[in-house]
Protein backbone atom coordinates (compact mmCIF):
# COMPACT_ATOMS: atom_id res chain seq x y z
CA UNK A 1 0.00 0.00 0.00
CA UNK A 2 1.32 3.75 -0.63
CA UNK A 3 2.25 5.36 2.31
CA UNK A 4 -0.23 7.78 1.96
CA UNK A 5 -3.70 6.19 0.39
CA UNK A 6 -5.95 9.01 -1.65
CA UNK A 7 -8.60 6.92 -3.12
CA UNK A 8 -10.21 3.92 -1.61
CA UNK A 9 -12.63 2.03 -4.25
CA UNK A 10 -16.17 0.42 -2.71
CA UNK A 11 -16.83 -2.33 -4.85
CA UNK A 12 -19.72 -5.04 -3.55
CA UNK A 13 -18.56 -8.43 -2.71
CA UNK A 14 -21.38 -10.51 -4.28
CA UNK A 15 -20.43 -9.31 -7.93
CA UNK A 16 -16.92 -10.86 -7.98
CA UNK A 17 -16.54 -9.59 -11.89
CA UNK A 18 -16.63 -6.23 -10.56
CA UNK A 19 -14.56 -6.75 -7.93
CA UNK A 20 -12.08 -8.04 -10.13
CA UNK A 21 -12.20 -4.66 -11.98
CA UNK A 22 -12.06 -2.76 -9.37
CA UNK A 23 -8.75 -4.23 -8.38
CA UNK A 24 -7.54 -3.34 -11.59
CA UNK A 25 -9.14 0.32 -11.48
CA UNK A 26 -5.87 2.06 -10.51
CA UNK A 27 -7.06 2.56 -6.70
CA UNK A 28 -5.06 2.92 -4.02
CA UNK A 29 -6.95 0.69 -1.62
CA UNK A 30 -9.98 -1.47 -2.85
CA UNK A 31 -12.78 -1.96 -0.52
CA UNK A 32 -15.13 -4.81 -0.76
CA UNK A 33 -18.10 -4.25 0.60
CA UNK A 34 -20.14 -7.04 2.32
CA UNK A 35 -22.72 -4.53 4.43
CA UNK A 36 -24.73 -2.19 2.43
CA UNK A 37 -23.90 -2.79 -1.16
CA UNK A 38 -25.18 -6.11 -0.59
CA UNK A 39 -28.78 -7.41 -0.56
CA UNK A 40 -29.85 -9.25 2.54
CA UNK A 41 -30.12 -13.00 0.28
CA UNK A 42 -26.69 -12.40 -0.87
CA UNK A 43 -24.92 -11.82 2.24
CA UNK A 44 -23.65 -15.50 2.40
CA UNK A 45 -22.35 -15.81 -1.23
CA UNK A 46 -20.53 -12.41 -0.69
CA UNK A 47 -18.62 -13.75 2.10
CA UNK A 48 -17.95 -17.37 0.34
CA UNK A 49 -16.67 -15.30 -2.62
CA UNK A 50 -15.00 -12.57 -0.88
CA UNK A 51 -12.99 -15.53 1.08
CA UNK A 52 -12.17 -17.23 -2.01
CA UNK A 53 -10.39 -14.22 -4.10
CA UNK A 54 -8.95 -13.43 -0.63
CA UNK A 55 -7.50 -16.81 0.25
CA UNK A 56 -4.39 -15.45 -2.04
CA UNK A 57 -2.22 -12.41 -1.73
CA UNK A 58 -3.52 -9.33 -3.99
CA UNK A 59 -1.44 -7.03 -5.89
CA UNK A 60 -3.72 -4.30 -4.73
CA UNK A 61 -4.24 -3.29 -0.79
CA UNK A 62 -8.34 -5.21 -0.30
CA UNK A 63 -9.47 -4.21 3.20
CA UNK A 64 -13.60 -5.68 3.89
CA UNK A 65 -16.29 -3.64 4.73
CA UNK A 66 -17.80 -6.34 7.18
CA UNK A 67 -21.63 -5.74 8.24
CA UNK A 68 -23.05 -4.00 11.33
CA UNK A 69 -21.08 -5.23 14.34
CA UNK A 70 -24.10 -4.81 16.46
CA UNK A 71 -25.82 -7.54 14.27
CA UNK A 72 -25.70 -11.14 13.75
CA UNK A 73 -23.79 -11.28 10.62
CA UNK A 74 -20.26 -9.56 11.36
CA UNK A 75 -19.02 -12.56 13.42
CA UNK A 76 -18.93 -15.18 10.42
CA UNK A 77 -17.80 -11.97 8.26
CA UNK A 78 -14.60 -11.86 10.84
CA UNK A 79 -14.56 -15.94 11.57
CA UNK A 80 -14.34 -16.34 7.08
CA UNK A 81 -12.28 -13.02 6.86
CA UNK A 82 -9.69 -11.54 8.93
CA UNK A 83 -7.12 -13.87 9.01
CA UNK A 84 -6.78 -14.63 5.13
CA UNK A 85 -3.56 -13.87 3.55
CA UNK A 86 -5.75 -11.69 0.93
CA UNK A 87 -6.87 -8.61 3.24
CA UNK A 88 -4.91 -6.00 4.08
CA UNK A 89 -7.95 -4.08 6.48
CA UNK A 90 -11.22 -4.36 7.93
CA UNK A 91 -13.67 -1.14 7.69
CA UNK A 92 -15.84 -1.24 10.45
CA UNK A 93 -19.50 -0.08 9.94
CA UNK A 94 -21.77 2.11 12.64
CA UNK A 95 -19.08 1.62 15.60
CA UNK A 96 -20.68 3.60 18.24
CA UNK A 97 -17.75 3.65 21.44
CA UNK A 98 -13.96 1.83 22.27
CA UNK A 99 -15.24 -1.60 22.71
CA UNK A 100 -16.40 -1.90 19.29
CA UNK A 101 -13.00 -2.08 18.21
CA UNK A 102 -11.17 -3.86 21.22
CA UNK A 103 -13.63 -6.57 20.65
CA UNK A 104 -12.69 -6.62 16.77
CA UNK A 105 -9.04 -5.97 17.28
CA UNK A 106 -8.83 -8.83 19.74
CA UNK A 107 -10.84 -11.45 17.41
CA UNK A 108 -8.90 -10.70 14.33
CA UNK A 109 -5.11 -10.37 15.58
CA UNK A 110 -3.68 -12.77 13.59
CA UNK A 111 -1.67 -16.06 15.06
CA UNK A 112 2.10 -14.48 14.42
CA UNK A 113 1.15 -11.69 16.84
CA UNK A 114 1.08 -9.43 14.21
CA UNK A 115 -1.51 -6.37 13.98
CA UNK A 116 -4.49 -6.43 11.37
CA UNK A 117 -5.43 -2.36 10.50
CA UNK A 118 -9.07 -1.42 11.47
CA UNK A 119 -11.08 1.54 10.01
CA UNK A 120 -14.12 2.78 12.03
CA UNK A 121 -16.83 4.57 10.65
CA UNK A 122 -18.68 6.79 12.54
CA UNK A 123 -22.05 7.01 11.23
CA UNK A 124 -24.47 8.16 14.28
CA UNK A 125 -24.79 10.94 16.96
CA UNK A 126 -23.05 9.05 19.83
CA UNK A 127 -20.64 7.19 17.41
CA UNK A 128 -19.61 11.17 16.86
CA UNK A 129 -19.41 12.32 20.50
CA UNK A 130 -17.29 9.53 21.19
CA UNK A 131 -14.81 9.74 18.47
CA UNK A 132 -11.50 10.06 19.56
CA UNK A 133 -12.20 7.69 22.44
CA UNK A 134 -12.95 5.42 19.64
CA UNK A 135 -9.95 6.73 17.76
CA UNK A 136 -7.60 5.61 20.92
CA UNK A 137 -9.13 2.37 21.28
CA UNK A 138 -6.18 0.25 20.22
CA UNK A 139 -3.32 0.15 18.78
CA UNK A 140 -4.78 -1.56 15.48
CA UNK A 141 -6.89 0.96 14.88
CA UNK A 142 -5.42 3.31 11.97
CA UNK A 143 -7.87 5.43 10.85
CA UNK A 144 -11.42 7.26 11.58
CA UNK A 145 -14.41 7.67 8.50
CA UNK A 146 -17.12 9.02 8.87
CA UNK A 147 -20.50 7.32 6.88
CA UNK A 148 -22.25 10.27 6.09
CA UNK A 149 -25.60 8.98 4.59
CA UNK A 150 -26.36 7.09 7.68
CA UNK A 151 -25.32 10.40 9.96
CA UNK A 152 -26.99 12.50 8.08
CA UNK A 153 -30.19 10.85 8.62
CA UNK A 154 -29.44 10.51 12.68
CA UNK A 155 -28.67 14.08 12.71
CA UNK A 156 -31.66 15.10 10.85
CA UNK A 157 -29.32 17.57 8.94
CA UNK A 158 -31.64 18.96 5.83
CA UNK A 159 -28.54 19.13 3.67
CA UNK A 160 -24.98 18.81 2.88
CA UNK A 161 -23.99 21.80 5.30
CA UNK A 162 -25.23 19.99 8.19
CA UNK A 163 -22.17 17.56 8.25
CA UNK A 164 -19.46 19.78 8.03
CA UNK A 165 -19.56 20.10 11.95
CA UNK A 166 -19.21 16.81 12.21
CA UNK A 167 -16.24 16.12 9.30
CA UNK A 168 -14.60 18.85 11.32
CA UNK A 169 -14.91 17.02 14.67
CA UNK A 170 -13.68 13.41 12.92
CA UNK A 171 -10.69 15.24 11.58
CA UNK A 172 -9.48 16.98 14.91
CA UNK A 173 -10.29 13.47 16.54
CA UNK A 174 -8.00 11.88 14.02
CA UNK A 175 -5.45 14.61 14.43
CA UNK A 176 -5.52 14.52 18.51
CA UNK A 177 -5.22 10.48 18.35
CA UNK A 178 -2.03 10.79 16.09
CA UNK A 179 -3.75 8.83 13.28
CA UNK A 180 -3.54 9.58 9.36
CA UNK A 181 -6.23 12.60 8.23
CA UNK A 182 -9.57 10.81 7.35
CA UNK A 183 -10.73 10.42 3.85
CA UNK A 184 -14.00 11.83 3.01
CA UNK A 185 -16.95 9.51 2.45
CA UNK A 186 -18.32 8.95 -0.70
CA UNK A 187 -19.62 11.13 -2.97
CA UNK A 188 -22.80 9.40 -4.14
CA UNK A 189 -23.21 11.07 -8.29
CA UNK A 190 -20.86 9.23 -10.68
CA UNK A 191 -21.66 11.26 -13.24
CA UNK A 192 -21.32 14.73 -11.38
CA UNK A 193 -17.59 15.23 -11.77
CA UNK A 194 -17.14 19.05 -11.49
CA UNK A 195 -19.52 18.10 -8.09
CA UNK A 196 -17.02 15.59 -6.96
CA UNK A 197 -14.74 17.93 -7.49
CA UNK A 198 -15.80 21.15 -6.08
CA UNK A 199 -16.82 18.72 -2.59
CA UNK A 200 -13.46 17.02 -2.52
CA UNK A 201 -11.90 21.16 -2.18
CA UNK A 202 -14.10 21.69 0.07
CA UNK A 203 -13.20 18.52 2.23
CA UNK A 204 -9.47 19.26 1.96
CA UNK A 205 -10.34 22.82 3.36
CA UNK A 206 -11.63 21.07 5.98
CA UNK A 207 -8.09 18.77 6.45
CA UNK A 208 -9.46 15.86 5.28
CA UNK A 209 -6.90 13.78 2.93
CA UNK A 210 -8.47 11.17 0.09
CA UNK A 211 -12.05 10.17 -0.62
CA UNK A 212 -13.51 6.91 -0.79
CA UNK A 213 -15.60 6.29 -4.20
CA UNK A 214 -18.21 4.21 -5.42
CA UNK A 215 -16.79 3.91 -9.66
CA UNK A 216 -13.65 4.27 -11.34
CA UNK A 217 -14.07 7.04 -12.77
CA UNK A 218 -13.73 9.05 -9.74
CA UNK A 219 -10.76 7.90 -8.89
CA UNK A 220 -8.36 10.76 -11.10
CA UNK A 221 -10.71 13.25 -10.19
CA UNK A 222 -9.88 12.69 -6.05
CA UNK A 223 -6.19 11.91 -6.83
CA UNK A 224 -6.47 15.22 -8.65
CA UNK A 225 -8.01 17.41 -5.78
CA UNK A 226 -5.88 16.18 -3.23
CA UNK A 227 -2.66 15.95 -4.36
CA UNK A 228 -0.27 19.35 -3.53
CA UNK A 229 -0.30 21.95 -6.79
CA UNK A 230 2.67 23.19 -8.14
CA UNK A 231 2.58 26.28 -6.38
CA UNK A 232 1.74 24.39 -3.05
CA UNK A 233 5.32 22.31 -3.81
CA UNK A 234 7.10 25.21 -4.41
CA UNK A 235 6.26 27.10 -1.28
CA UNK A 236 6.97 23.89 0.55
CA UNK A 237 10.06 24.32 -1.00
CA UNK A 238 10.99 27.28 -0.36
CA UNK A 239 10.22 26.86 3.53
CA UNK A 240 12.38 23.52 3.62
CA UNK A 241 15.15 25.65 2.52
CA UNK A 242 14.56 28.22 4.68
CA UNK A 243 14.36 26.28 7.77
CA UNK A 244 17.47 23.87 6.95
CA UNK A 245 19.63 27.78 7.16
CA UNK A 246 18.14 29.73 9.74
CA UNK A 247 17.15 28.79 13.10
CA UNK A 248 13.74 29.81 15.06
CA UNK A 249 11.11 31.58 13.38
CA UNK A 250 11.47 33.50 10.37
CA UNK A 251 9.65 35.20 7.69
CA UNK A 252 9.36 33.95 4.01
CA UNK A 253 9.45 37.00 0.98
CA UNK A 254 6.08 36.81 0.47
CA UNK A 255 5.28 37.65 3.93
CA UNK A 256 4.77 34.15 5.48
CA UNK A 257 5.83 33.30 8.89
CA UNK A 258 7.48 30.01 9.37
CA UNK A 259 7.98 28.41 12.43
CA UNK A 260 7.99 24.38 12.95
CA UNK A 261 4.24 23.76 12.41
CA UNK A 262 4.66 25.20 8.94
CA UNK A 263 7.65 23.26 8.71
CA UNK A 264 5.77 20.15 9.42
CA UNK A 265 3.40 20.90 7.09
CA UNK A 266 5.56 21.68 4.21
CA UNK A 267 7.31 18.27 4.80
CA UNK A 268 3.77 16.25 5.20
CA UNK A 269 3.32 18.35 1.53
CA UNK A 270 6.87 17.16 -0.04
CA UNK A 271 6.05 13.90 0.80
CA UNK A 272 2.35 13.36 -0.41
CA UNK A 273 3.97 15.09 -3.35
CA UNK A 274 6.32 12.35 -4.02
CA UNK A 275 4.37 9.34 -2.34
CA UNK A 276 5.20 7.23 -5.77
CA UNK A 277 9.28 7.80 -5.14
Amino acid sequence: MRTTPLTWLYAPGDRPSVVAKALLAGADVVIIDLEDAVGPDRKEYAREATAELLAQPQLTPVHVRVNALDGPLAEADLRAIAHLPGVSGLRLPKVTGPADIVRVAERSAPADGGALALHALIESAVGLERAFSIATAHPSLRGLSLGETDLKADLGASDDAGLDWPRARVVVAARAAGLAPPAQSVYPDIRDLAGLAASCAHGRSLGFLGRAAIHPRQLPVIEQAYLPTPKEIEQAEQIIKASSSESGALALPDGTFVDKAVVEGAQRVLALAHRDE
